[in-house]
């Protein structure tokens, strides 16, 4: 079967430009609002957050503290103040709410960079590429923490692209290397490994892959009985390897509630599927719909179903005049 290089035209077509590209826009509106926070400080005087995305403090109020910085200060043999650890328990309960890589597709700023390049990637018809293990982050993760041990110090944060990126955008500091480190970013996905550097390289991503193996915000294939195979989840998923299990495994007995905490919960299979199989829920909603249920078609169609249905009556008559 041809993969289709524009995922989500069938979805156009049945259910409307909005419900094809919803959770998309919606991440983007998330994105640039928490980036808008950061910056009222620096450029506007109006503090609602203070610090950086790594340590804030909201509204002089709630602290946040990223889990994986606070973990290396402690390895490091730095004791961090009291609110490091308030706003880190915050951070962890939000995450085993939400999900913990919701962040990385929802907060994270290198993530526009990434779904840019696999757009490009997809649009361009680039080879897969390079095989890489999904575990080299977890290696990734393990050599980051001996590097904070070694060192003394929070080791990630030096080389860090998400921190730096933040940096050059908040406080206008080291722009030249953050415009070098989102090219190599985008090249390296581009050229060299669907989503590699998110997928397969950042130890940020996998540390919060681990807190989502206990989150309670899941996809789930609840219409997975609906599935035509027309595999447009598993070209946008930016971890696709977390859809089979839920989509194909009722012959094995599993659920249809994707699991792995590798999922990033960007709901893009939610927009993009034209037979409407995958929907936001809980870990414990085991719920499958049965196979009836299909989408309705959206009025107007879009430009793209019309010439569909051109195509049809015209093969229909040039059958017809040679049969």
């Amino acid at each position: 079967m041809k993969i289709e290089r524009a995922p989500g035209r069938k979805a156009w077509a049945s259910r409307g430009w909005w419900a094809t590209h919803r959770f998309l826009i919606l991440r983007r509106i998330v994105q640039v609002g928490v980036l808008a926070l950061f910056l009222a400080g620096p450029l506007a005087g109006v503090w609602i957050i203070q610090g950086t995305i790594a340590a804030s403090l909201t509204a002089n109020v709630v602290p946040l503290t990223d889990p994986l910085v606070l973990l290396q200060g402690l390895i490091a043999r730095h004791w961090p103040e009291a609110t490091a650890f308030v706003g880190c328990l915050i951070a962890v309960a939000l995450y085993l709410a939400f999900g913990g890589r919701t962040y990385c597709s929802w907060i994270c700023p290198i993530n526009p960079i990434a779904d840019s390049a696999a757009w490009l990637r997809r649009r361009a018809g680039v080879d897969k590429g390079f095989a890489m293990r999904l575990s080299t982050r977890l290696w990734i993760l393990a050599m980051v923490l001996v590097a904070s041990v070694v060192t003394g110090t929070i080791a990630w944060e030096f080389v860090n692209p998400v921190t730096i990126v933040w940096r050059a955008v908040t406080f206008q500091t080291g722009v030249v290397a953050a415009l070098l480190v989102v090219a190599a970013i985008f090249l390296f996905d581009l050229l060299v490994v669907r989503q590699g550097w998110c997928g397969h390289l950042c130890p940020v991503g996998a540390f919060y892959g681990l807190l989502a193996k206990a989150t309670l915000l899941r996809v789930s294939a609840r219409g997975r009985e609906r599935c035509d195979d027309c595999l447009e989840c598993f070209v946008v998923c930016p971890e696709s390897h977390v859809i089979a299990p839920a989509l194909r495994g009722a012959r094995a007995g599993r659920g249809p509630v994707v699991l792995s905490g590798d999922c990033t919960v960007c709901a893009r299979c939610v927009d993009v599927c034209p037979e409407q199989v995958f929907t936001l829920t809980h870990r414990f909603d085991t719920r499958v719909d049965s196979e009836s249920r299909r989408a309705e078609p959206a009025t107007p169609e879009p430009a793209y179903a019309l010439n569909q249905v051109h195509a049809k009556d015209g093969a229909r008559a040039d059958g017809g005049k040679h049969g």
